[in-house]
């Protein structure tokens, strides 16, 4: 699978970060270069992680570096909204489209097993 745009989780990734991008850049001035710049170098280093993966052999290792990247993307998302930057709603959205990320990253995972 060396095509980018034929890895779903890839694609999955790269729509999460097109819908995330203009809600950050909403956030607070005081936020938008702080906590906002934080979740948006989580979300690109998680897509460089997974372009990464896709061309390693050995993908388990680079597999758990996405994995723990995208544990800190929550963590920063869910502080955004318990900060009052992010709406409930707007949260889930963020929480669906990582969810997703996570099953097929874990799917991605047990199938190098």
């Amino acid at each position: 699978m060396s095509d980018m745009r034929e890895l779903i989780v890839y694609q999955k990734h790269y729509d999460f970060t097109l819908y995330a991008y203009p809600i950050i850049n909403r956030f607070p001035k005081s936020q938008r270069f702080v906590l906002g710049q934080q979740i948006e170098t989580s979300m690109v280093q998680l897509g460089l992680l997974i372009i990464q993966a896709n061309k390693l052999k050995q993908k388990r290792g680079k597999l758990y570096e996405c994995d723990v990247e995208l544990e800190k993307l929550r963590y920063l998302v869910r502080l955004a909204k318990d900060l009052g930057f992010l709406t409930l709603k707007k949260y889930e959205i963020f929480c669906q489209k990582m969810d997703e990320i996570g099953k097929l990253l874990g799917g991605w995972i047990k199938s190098t097993a």
